[in-house]
């Protein structure tokens, strides 16, 4: 059928009458979600309903990372570790947009965020537990950070509950010892509230799957995964980091920190640390 006038013509069978059907809005509950921007500035300056939309979203795929996180935690307990990995490659690809999309946000400048960040008070993204979360699963622990949550009870429990889990690098660390890999006790009974700190007496377990890649795959492509997933999340903080600066400078964030300096201190944390360290052992 050729398109007249530049206008395509319906199928016939399209539905139209939603009445009684459920529609994509309806599916999506699109009302509740396109009303969730609520500018505060007054009078409402044009780009704040960029700064929300930013944050938002962000929001959004957070809680799809820890949904794909939480069951590759338990598809790593249940020793599938296929199901484990397919999670994690949705996350890197998550990551990947999460990064992208501090391009969008460094379209404000400083001139104009300036003109609504007074109207923000103390709110800032220090305080999303969603991203906090993440960082606890994926082994970043730090109970100073609960406070913080002590107003959100729902959230103070999920971080708390997370505090006391297994992060995805234990369970990793149980799959192999269950697998018949040589995984250190000291590591494997360690304090799980703790972060996750630079264990030597894991080195010759990796640099053995790195060096004997073809006989050990699975936990060899394993180890790869998780090496991405730190590389995404360190690209991630940095993005961050220089939008920031970009955006305000030097200045104290909304939230009481030193701004820029205190996010430069993130890029010092890791996840996975044998799993880079690793890489000066092999061949040697």
């Amino acid at each position: 059928m050729s398109v007249e006038k530049n206008t395509r013509p319906l199928d016939e069978g399209i539905v139209k009458d939603f009445s009684s059907r459920m529609s994509y809005g309806s599916y999506l509950q699109l009302p509740l979600l396109l009303s969730a921007q609520q500018p505060v500035s007054q009078p409402e300056h044009h780009d704040e309903l960029l700064f929300i939309i930013q944050h938002q979203t962000t929001e959004l795929w957070l809680k799809l990372v820890l949904h794909e996180l939480r069951s590759a935690a338990e598809w790593l307990r249940q020793d599938d570790l296929g199901s484990a990995l397919k999670a994690i490659a949705r996350v890197k690809h998550i990551q990947k947009t999460l990064t992208e999309q501090w391009s969008v946000l460094a379209t404000l400048t400083p001139t104009e965020y300036s003109q609504f960040r007074g109207f923000l008070g103390n709110a800032s993204g220090f305080q999303s537990s969603q991203y906090r979360a993440v960082e606890f699963i994926l082994g970043n622990k730090n109970a100073k950070m609960l406070p913080v949550f002590e107003s959100d009870p729902e959230s103070r429990t999920m971080l708390e509950e997370l505090l006391h889990a297994p992060s995805i690098y234990d369970e990793f660390l149980a799959y192999l010892e269950r697998h018949g890999y040589e995984v250190p006790r000291s590591v494997l009974d360690r304090d799980v509230t703790q972060a996750h700190e630079f264990a030597p007496e894991l080195l010759p377990l990796f640099k053995h799957i790195y060096e004997h890649a073809a006989d050990n795959w699975a936990a060899y492509e394993a180890c790869e995964e998780l090496v991405d997933l730190e590389d995404n999340f360190q690209l991630w903080r940095f993005r961050h980091l220089r939008t920031v600066q970009r955006t305000i400078g030097m200045k104290k964030g909304t939230g009481g920190s030193s701004g820029v300096s205190f996010l430069k201190k993130a890029l010092d944390l890791t996840f996975f640390p044998e799993l880079f360290a690793v890489r000066t052992e092999i061949g040697q």
